[in-house]
């Protein structure tokens, strides 16, 4: 098998995503889980972008890296973890976030030079044999043939957000907590009270004395 350099780069960007997905679920740290996961989450946008589905790529990208999973980072640094308390500083990440920002930039100099190597994609794909782009293909690929797995896949998440919210809601003495209920019942009558009071004139200031020091 001739293995020439986007072949090379393709296997290269799967190997890092499978390490970094093996450090991200084997890290005792959830933060430090969190910076290989974005790894994995931009190996695969590239391999994704160097098999010719760019807009895959470029979406999980924005979508997952971009907005996910520093959302999930912003997260668990707020979490009130025992074992691993992530809110006693930022230097203690500095050496696995420098590594991972150093290999995302070495994958992004790749990347370039493998898409200004590459006149086509790896493999003819569907939208290549049917003349129209990847974007367009996907888009009526997903909502006629696809349509029944992309339904099921919308339930599994949403089955495990609430899941995820139920595991980690926990009750601390002295915090508020709202009741929906009451908030739609509540009337303004329970809410503004009316209080007349008479007004007092404030006493003048005393004044001083003739002739005292």
């Amino acid at each position: 098998m001739d293995f020439d350099f986007p072949t090379l780069a393709f296997l290269g960007f799967a190997a890092v995503a499978a390490i970094a997905a093996l450090a991200a679920i084997t890290a005792r740290n959830p933060v430090y889980a969190v910076l290989w996961l974005v790894l994995t989450f931009f190996s695969v946008a590239c391999t994704w972008i160097v098999g010719g589905v760019e807009f895959l790529g470029i979406a999980l990208v924005l979508v997952y890296v971009g907005a996910v999973m520093v959302l999930f980072l912003f997260v668990v640094m707020m979490l009130d973890m025992e074992k691993a308390p992530a809110r006693e500083g930022y230097v203690r990440y500095l050496p696995v976030g420098l590594v991972v920002a150093a290999v995302m930039l070495v994958q992004m100099l790749v990347l370039i030079g493998v898409r200004s190597a590459l006149q086509s994609p790896l493999a003819d794909n569907a939208a290549v044999a049917a003349g129209v782009p990847n974007t367009t293909w996907l888009a009526h690929a997903l909502f006629t043939d696809f349509m029944l797995p992309f339904e099921v896949a919308a339930v599994i998440l949403t089955v495990a957000v609430v899941a995820a919210v139920m595991l980690t809601l926990r009750r601390r003495p002295g915090a508020r907590h709202q009741n929906p209920s009451e908030q739609v019942r509540a009337r303004a009558s329970e809410r503004v009270r009316m209080v007349k009071m008479q007004a007092e004139v404030p006493a003048a200031p005393a004044q001083p004395e003739e002739g005292a020091q």
